[in-house]
């Protein structure tokens, strides 16, 4: 944040708001030319502060209307292990966050499922098979409460 001025953060908001617009609509929205706007842009990508412009699905829509937290215990956190399990992980489909955790467990899985029957097949197919795995908790999420796609600037 320290080498955003005003005028990066007002992109980024209006970016938050509306990834679609035009680079014209951005521009007027922020009160730059096209071309400074355009200018500023590129150096936010480049920079990687914008890591990309994605569209942003329902899940439920989509009949995923389970999420699962999945907390898993390795056999080890050797490099070779972890090295080995991320990448299997990020094989699973299903798998939409994975975090690499300090604490009880080594890793934290965000999973999403049809119904009961699909996060069977997810833990029978997928999770039980990642390599040096030794322990898989699963919670269920009975409500989202919130789920946003960025922090707020």
């Amino acid at each position: 944040m320290a080498d955003l001025d005003k005028m990066d953060v007002a992109i980024l908001r209006a970016l938050q708001q509306n990834g679609r617009m035009s680079n014209a609509d951005l521009a007027a929205k922020v009160g730059l030319s096209a071309s400074a706007c355009s200018r500023r842009l590129d150096q936010l990508e480049k920079s990687g502060i914008i890591s990309g412009y994605h569209a942003r699905l329902s899940n439920a829509a989509l009949d995923y209307k389970m999420m699962v937290i999945v907390h898993i215990s390795l056999s080890g956190q050797f490099a070779k292990t972890l090295a080995e399990f991320e990448a299997a992980v990020k094989k699973c489909p299903n798998v939409l966050v994975c975090y690499l955790m300090s604490g009880e467990y080594d890793y934290i899985l965000r999973v999403a499922a049809k119904d009961l029957a699909d996060y069977e097949r997810i833990h029978r197919d997928w999770l039980s098979a990642l390599p040096h795995v030794v322990k898989i908790n699963s919670s269920f999420a009975l409500r989202e409460i919130i789920d946003k796609p960025n922090v707020g600037l």
